[in-house]
C-alpha cells in the first residue's frame, strides 16, 4: 500500500490520539471520520464491539419498525 507523509500539530495529532482504539491505527481513525458512510458490516461490527444486551438490540428493532409505518415521525425517548 502507497503512503502519504503529513505534517499535523500537536493538538491535532492529540484530538486523532483520543478518538484512537486499541489495535487500530491513526489511518484508520481518519478513515472513519472522514471516508464517507459506512456498510452494514461496520454497523455489525460496532454493535459487537459495545457489545449491546438483547433488551437494547429489541428497542432498536422497534424504532426501525416504528419508523417504517411512519416516516415523518421523530423516536420517543
Amino acid at each position: 500500500m502507497a503512503v502519504k507523509t503529513i505534517t499535523i500539530d500537536l493538538e491535532a495529532y492529540e484530538a486523532l490520539a483520543r478518538r484512537k482504539r486499541s489495535g487500530q491505527s491513526f489511518s484508520d481513525v481518519i478513515k472513519e471520520r472522514f471516508a464517507g458512510g459506512g456498510t452494514g458490516r461496520d454497523l455489525l461490527e460496532a454493535v459487537r464491539h459495545f457489545g449491546l444486551d438483547e433488551e437494547t438490540l429489541d428497542a432498536i428493532e422497534e424504532q426501525v419498525k416504528a419508523r417504517g409505518r411512519s416516516r415523518a415521525g421523530a423516536p420517543r425517548l
